[in-house]
């Protein structure tokens, strides 16, 4: 439980939470976009667990109908940028975004005269890094060679939420104050768990093994 309005900045204290309760060293963190932040994922690297987030597409390009960041294709190499109409993007602008420094990449001259403008911007496109935006790549590659893990955890994630939202009509929290509406979770926690206990194992069997 957080006083927190939105998820983004909670995905390490979460993780590192979960890690305590299963009694693991490592272990791998799935989220949803909300959770995306690049410096909660940078974290959770060096803490030694692994993180799978999607990125989420935002910003002025996405809303105007442009092609995504996504789109262009970082050569770590040259230190530059490959954009969709195959021009590189090597001009390089330096700016901060909360502390960590920020890099515009682009090219004017290419952007002028270009066939696919306009899908691309108004007048010439910049495509930004972070310093540390190499943890970014190294977790979209994880995520293409597990595209499947993103899904595993809605199936795992929602169905809990939905049900307690929905079927125990817990939408919103009848408690005030941070350590009473935990207390309060907790219990709805637990007659989650006895309910979903005696619809998998009955109600017979679920003693038996209570008993045990």
């Amino acid at each position: 439980m957080s006083n927190q309005v939105v998820d983004m900045g909670l995905l390490t204290q979460t993780a590192e939470a979960a890690r305590d309760i299963l009694e693991v060293e490592k272990i791998d963190v799935v989220a949803d976009k909300g959770y995306f932040k690049i410096e909660d994922i940078e974290a959770c690297e060096k803490a030694g667990m692994t993180p799978y987030v999607p990125r989420p597409q935002r910003g002025p390009a996405v809303r105007e109908g442009f092609f995504r960041k996504d789109e262009f294709c970082y050569d770590a190499e040259r230190d530059a940028y490959i954009c969709p109409a195959g021009q590189v993007l090597a001009t390089r602008y330096e700016s901060k975004l909360r502390d960590l420094k920020k890099f515009d990449y682009s090219n004017r001259a290419a952007c002028l005269v270009c066939a696919m403008r306009s899908r691309c911007t108004k007048e010439y496109r910049k495509v930004s890094r972070l310093e540390s935006e190499v943890v970014l790549d190294r977790m979209a590659e994880r995520l293409k060679t597990r595209p499947e893990i993103l899904d595993t955890r809605r199936e795992i994630v929602e169905h809990p939420f939905g049900s307690i939202k929905q079927w125990m009509n817990q939408g919103a929290f009848l408690m005030r104050g941070l350590d009473k509406v935990r207390a309060e979770f907790s219990l709805t926690a637990l007659v989650y768990n006895i309910r979903r206990a005696i619809n998998i194992l009955g109600v017979e069997e679920l003693m038996r093994a209570m008993r045990a």
